[in-house]
């Protein structure tokens, strides 16, 4: 794993605790919010999702970097991670596909890591205390200073982070002549959401998260697809209003993640930060409507309020997630409108709620005519 001769390194949780470990990556210090994910697979893709901006992630598998990078497997133009904890790291890896090692991808990046560290101890740390802030360093600051530093640090709740993933410029993706058009609301969204789209005949349009509901009503889009991205859904005021304006367009409305969450504050919802988020890829949610469950592929550290859902009229509960019982997905009754806590397009992850996309394909074509 070569990091038998790296240089010491330490993370510094919020409540002052410390555990040592080896720097990988570049040689630095990084912060934001500790947070856990329990896949087994697809580092790279985990890594470039926009939804993790701001995060130091725990990878919970025993070692990283064995199977490299390749340039297909990147859901952004880069590493969005803050940092990362491991515990095994390889610098070498040994995929035929590969073209640079996880090492080299991080130096290029910027990124500050972490390796050989206890990461089982590490997430029961987490798990029993809650989500919290960290510091990783590297570059040999007393841990006297950075325990000063790591109180400083933003907390997630409150914090708007889609401006600084979301496109700058709209552009768009797949065949001009599609039949259908999609307008994509750019939150940080994940590649492979643009492809699903793109594979079942679309035509996406990607606007930037500011972009004006008149601005994208004019294109007249057959479908509206609000993305995920990072952050806490409550601080997007404009964006829960400009939802709420594209909704009562009565156009067909799919959100995934920070897109379900927005919609759901659009029509008087709450959302509330969740003790530990999930992320993994062995998620198992229950669709209500069809009986049928699915293993699922998450991310996210906020939710919708469950109870507050259960007592509307003017919507329906769809999904539930089997592990804590928290809400996965709604269904407006008097809308085409739905969406999903979970990433159905996956990457990493299961394809079992890839129906959802040709869910919202239907509704565009009912629209249609």
């Amino acid at each position: 794993m070569q990091t038998e001769n790296h240089q010491n390194a330490v993370l510094v949780l919020e409540d002052g605790t410390v555990f040592n470990g080896k720097a990988a990556g570049v040689i630095g210090q990084t912060s934001g919010e500790i947070a856990f994910n329990t896949g087994m697979y697809g580092y790279q893709e985990i890594f470039t999702d926009p939804s993790y901006l701001g995060q130091i992630l725990i990878m919970t598998t025993s070692h990283i970097g064995n199977y490299g990078v390749h340039p297909d497997e990147v859901e952004s133009d880069g590493l969005k991670i803050a940092g990362i904890v491991s515990k095994k790291f390889s610098e070498i890896y040994s995929r035929i596909a590969g073209n640079a090692s996880l090492q080299d991808y991080l130096e290029k990046d910027g990124v500050v890591a972490i390796c050989d560290v206890d990461t089982r101890a590490l997430v029961r740390y987490i798990r029993e205390r809650g989500a919290m802030n960290a510091i990783i360093c590297s570059d040999g600051t007393p841990i006297e200073e950075l325990q000063k530093s790591v109180k400083q640090v933003p907390s997630m709740e409150g914090l708007e982070l889609s401006s600084k993933v979301s496109t700058k410029e709209i552009y768009q993706v797949g065949d001009q002549n599609a039949t259908l058009k999609v307008a994509l609301l750019d939150l940080g969204v994940k590649t492979n959401i643009i492809r699903c789209l793109t594979e079942r005949g679309c035509h996406v349009t990607v606007y930037p998260m500011h972009t004006t509901p008149a601005d994208i009503i004019a294109s007249k889009p057959d479908g509206i697809m609000l993305s995920n991205g990072p952050g806490d859904p409550q601080a997007m005021l404009d964006t829960i209003a400009n939802v709420k304006t594209l909704i009562d367009a009565d156009i067909p409305v799919f959100g995934i993640c920070l897109g379900h969450q927005v919609i759901a504050l659009s029509q008087g919802l709450k959302t509330e930060k969740m003790f530990n988020g999930h992320r993994g890829v062995n998620h198992p949610i229950k669709n209500i409507e069809t009986g049928k469950c699915e293993v699922t592929s998450q991310n996210h550290g906020f939710v919708v309020n469950r109870e507050e859902a259960e007592k509307r009229e003017d919507l329906v509960v769809t999904h539930l997630h089997l592990n804590d019982g928290t809400l996965a997905g709604i269904r407006l009754k008097n809308r085409p409108v739905f969406s999903v806590q979970y990433h159905p397009e996956a990457s990493a992850g299961p394809h079992d709620s890839r129906y959802l996309f040709d869910t919202f394909v239907e509704n565009m074509k009912k629209h249609l005519n």
